[in-house]
């Protein structure tokens, strides 16, 4: 890579980087009716709420693990197989 492109990757990136920061602001913004509905509930509505954010979030957290636990399983099968004879791999 010569460094005309190393500092026109690098410039992308920190573009990317700068855009993806300035938007957060505008990924903060709620819904006026979840934002009033929790503001106007007692404390066992909020806990409720808060009840249902884990259980959302807690599939994709097992999924995402469990994937990378396969994906990293499988590397360390594949590169077992990198010192082995040509007859000895599975194709």
């Amino acid at each position: 890579m010569t460094l005309g492109r190393r500092s026109r990757l690098n410039w992308m990136v920190g573009v990317l980087l700068i855009l993806f920061a300035s938007a957060l602001p505008a990924l903060a913004q709620s819904c006026a009716l979840c934002y009033t509905q929790a503001a106007s509930a007692g404390t066992q509505m909020i806990q409720a709420l808060r009840s249902g954010i884990l259980i959302l979030i807690l599939p994709p957290t097992l999924v995402s693990v469990g994937m990378i636990f396969v994906v990293y399983h499988k590397r360390n099968q594949f590169r077992g197989l990198e010192g082995a004879d040509e007859s000895d791999r599975i194709e």
